[in-house]
């Protein structure tokens, strides 16, 4: 499983759209320093998704959510992989029994699968909106995640890398 945390808030970005023309439309925007912080851990492989809402990001919630992670995955050996965050190598971590943590190289944030599930709930679920109140947030983020965790044939495709194609190379024998 690959592991991120993403920020939302009431900072919001207009984004392009669509209007008939003469139409020209209008978005409003906000810049109100308020956040919450989605942890998602997902299987590229099979399209399972784990996530959680917290309301900060440090070692004691990356605890709690590598505890639920474990959780929800009781009978397997989970390899996690996780970025460079300083909360990831934190000592204060408590990481379960049935999980391995594995760093990213550094400056990698590219091959980190949940970067592309944060892009898809920023496109779908928070285009061109200003939330009233952090609460707007907060729902407007469990819709999206949820749709995702209950829909892995989404999830799948938009974290799987297919264009990565591994070829085995065939080795020479000394006696050929």
């Amino acid at each position: 499983m690959f592991e991120d945390e993403g920020r939302f808030g009431r900072i919001n970005d207009p984004q392009r759209c669509w209007a008939c023309l003469p139409c020209r439309p209008h978005v409003s925007a906000q810049r109100v320093r308020e956040y919450i912080y989605a942890y998602a851990a997902v299987s590229p492989h099979d399209g399972v998704l784990d996530s959680l809402i917290l309301p900060t990001s440090n070692a004691d919630m990356m605890s709690l959510f590598l505890a639920e992670v474990s959780a929800r995955h009781i009978n397997e050996e989970i390899f996690m992989v996780v970025d460079g965050a300083s909360w990831h190598r934190a000592n204060e971590l408590i990481v379960p029994s049935n999980m391995n943590l594995l760093p990213l190289p550094p400056y990698c944030p590219e091959l980190n699968p949940v970067e592309h599930i944060w892009d898809e709930i920023r496109e779908k679920w928070f285009p061109n909106v200003m939330c009233q109140s952090l609460d707007d947030v907060e729902q407007r983020l469990i819709s999206g995640l949820s749709t995702l965790e209950s829909d892995p044939l989404r999830v799948q495709p938009l974290t799987g890398f297919p264009w990565i194609v591994f070829i085995p190379l065939k080795r020479k024998l000394s006696n050929e």
